[in-house]
């Protein structure tokens, strides 16, 4: 007898509603053992994580027998409680037998608030602002950091040591604002809706993930002006505009700790009265200090600081709500979970406070529901936090899929997500299949892994050709049309529309290449923009599974009388889908369709390593 027999907690007539709920809810379990197991009574144990694991009993008495299966039901309150519920289940029967199943999980989460829907809804665009289009050459001259600036755009990022042993990401492309709203026409017709930048504020490094000064933009990608002048040039086109709040730590060279001098105020190593001294976790002072991961060039800060916490985010004029005040829409948290709680909660009312359709999305790799760190369960899609995370889950399953894996353990990793999650968090998510963080999609899907086999040299000069390109692109087409059909926002990480390739940084943040970008991938990216765009049942319609056996999968997407299929096939030889009582019209991909000979229906056949989209009737 195995569980799925008696329960199964993603469907209603076992647990109702779906999934996570609100809190306030009454939840009804029905469990249904065969009659033939002789059992005479059941009971629910459910234990509220974060109310001390406190445990509350519901009797589940017998309510009905059908068809050989008894039924057993009962229903939990969970009050105001907003967590985690770890739920299980004993069966009883008058000779002492007893079945055990569990434990589950029940998210609960405050339902109160309404969140923003636009984020979820469109595709987004992320930019890494120094490689993606350039106006002109800038002079690094007088900039903080001891800049370089390649001369050449087609040039090779430094990823050797310098004579110090450190790779210290100082050489620049000089990528700038106005070349962004130069192809920002290219952008709306890609079907972009949201642009997500890399940071953008002062900082040594090309990354920008070392803060110097949260006041300014780069003056490498212009002034505080021409950011305002990006994000009305954006909206008017109908897009909107995420930045990438890094909070967790500053930079070694910046205004607040200030450790090479460079700037005049009076930093925090320099000084045990400097006003930011405080900001920062000295083990020993001015030389030892905590830092992110250990990375000398990243001091992390004290997120528990009072004058910290303002100057971020609780006055008037804090950095979260300033620069939404300048024109942008959101932000998206970098190491979110290494944020305290109460921290990511005071950055988002602020963010909604400033402008009520700003979202909050954060960078968590892992099921954000049950995400442990430093020791604590967060919270951080239980409302009131982050509206949506970054959806790693759903990479590392497309990847596994379209890599030789099984269509069966997609649908179990992703419905987990789905069931785990709350519904305004699985449709706010930020679906990728590369970031700045991870190796360019093209070529993990045709060189078969990461390559640390391989020396850095090699993997620096890797480049895909022949059938291995070949492969990889119709796996990259299929794989990018299943991203674009799945709930939550299809983010796409600059120039994976265009064939770039890369292993790891520096080599997946090479400068986008205008004009040598592959016209095929780009075309197919563009259909799938406007297929995103155009349907409702793609920007917020429910989600059902078809089928998913080894190589095939298919999902439907519904809303308000619209279904769309979505079909992939990872495998090496065609599959074939029936669909009695159907009619369909392809919408992307050329699927070969022919009728049933025994019903009113269709079938579909896919070609090895592709996909498509069906209009449903």
């Amino acid at each position: 007898m195995t569980d799925s027999v008696i329960f199964d907690p993603r469907d209603l007539n076992f647990k109702n509603p779906y999934g996570a709920v609100p809190s306030g809810t009454v939840v009804s379990f029905t469990l249904r053992p065969p009659r033939a197991g002789g059992f005479s009574r059941g009971r629910l144990t459910a234990r509220f994580e974060s109310r001390n694991n406190e445990e509350q009993t519901v009797p589940l008495p017998w309510v009905d027998s059908r068809l050989g299966v008894d039924q057993f039901r009962g229903t939990l309150d969970v009050g105001t409680y907003v967590g985690l519920i770890w739920y299980s289940f004993v069966l009883e029967g008058l000779d002492g037998r007893r079945a055990e199943l569990g434990p589950y999980q029940l998210t609960v989460y405050q339902g109160e608030e309404a969140v923003p829907t636009w984020f979820g809804e469109g595709m987004t665009y992320q930019i890494f602002p120094d490689r993606f289009c350039r106006s002109r050459i800038p002079d690094p001259a007088g900039l903080v950091g001891g800049r370089t600036v390649h001369q050449d755009w087609a040039d090779e990022p430094v990823y050797r040591p310098d004579e110090h042993g450190e790779i210290r990401n100082r050489d620049f492309f000089g990528g700038d604002f106005r070349g962004v709203i130069s192809k920002l026409d290219h952008l709306k017709d890609l079907g972009v809706e949201t642009l997500y930048f890399n940071p953008i504020f002062e900082a040594a490094e090309n990354h920008r993930y070392g803060t110097a000064d949260y006041d300014r933009i780069d003056p490498m990608l212009g002034c505080n002006q021409d950011f305002s002048r990006l994000c009305d040039e954006a909206h008017r086109r109908g897009m909107r505009v995420m930045l990438d709040g890094v909070f967790n730590h500053t930079g070694y060279v910046s205004r607040y700790f200030n450790g090479d001098g460079f700037y005049p105020d009076v930093g925090a190593c320099q000084s045990w009265d400097s006003p930011y001294r405080s900001w920062f976790q000295f083990i020993h002072w001015p030389d030892r200090y905590e830092s992110w991961w250990g990375i000398y060039s990243l001091p992390a800060v004290n997120e528990s600081d009072p004058g910290y916490r303002r100057f971020i985010f609780g006055d008037e004029d804090s950095v979260v709500r300033r620069w939404l005040r300048a024109g942008a829409d959101g932000w998206r948290l970098d190491v979110a979970d290494e944020l305290p709680d109460d921290f990511v909660a005071g950055i988002h009312a602020a963010a909604r406070a400033e402008k009520p359709s700003a979202v909050v999305i954060g960078e968590v790799w892992e099921d954000g529901s049950t995400k442990v760190a430093y020791g604590v369960r967060r919270k951080h899609i239980l409302g009131g936090h982050c509206d949506g995370l970054m959806n790693y889950p759903l990479r590392s399953a497309i990847l596994s899929y379209f890599s030789g894996g099984r269509a069966e353990d997609f649908v179990q990793s992703m419905e987990t997500i789905r069931e785990n999650y709350p519904p305004f968090a699985f449709y706010s998510a930020m679906n990728s299949l590369g970031t700045h963080d991870t190796p360019r999609i093209l070529t993990l899907l045709g060189a078969g892994g990461e390559r640390r086999d391989q020396s850095r040299d090699w993997r620096a000069s890797f480049r895909l050709e022949g059938d291995a390109l070949r492969m990889a692109k119709e796996r990259l087409r299929s794989a990018a049309l299943l991203l674009f059909c799945f709930p939550g926002s299809p983010t796409v990480y600059y120039g994976d529309e265009a064939g770039m390739e890369g292993f790891e940084d520096p080599f997946n943040r090479r400068p986008y290449p205008w004009g040598r970008e592959d016209g095929e991938l780009l075309g197919w990216f563009k259909q799938l923009g406007a297929l995103r765009k155009d349907h409702p049942a793609l920007r917020r319609g429910t989600i059902r599974y078809v089928a998913a056996e080894g190589p095939l999968l298919a999902f439907a997407r519904a809303d308000d009388g619209e279904e769309l299929l979505c079909v992939c096939n990872a495998g090496d030889a065609p599959v074939t889908l029936p669909l009695p009582g159907k009619t369909a019209s392809p919408l992307a991909g050329t699927p070969a369709l022919s009728p049933l000979e025994e019903d009113a229906g269709v079938q579909i056949t896919l070609p090895p390593r592709s996909g498509a989209v069906l209009l449903m009737k």
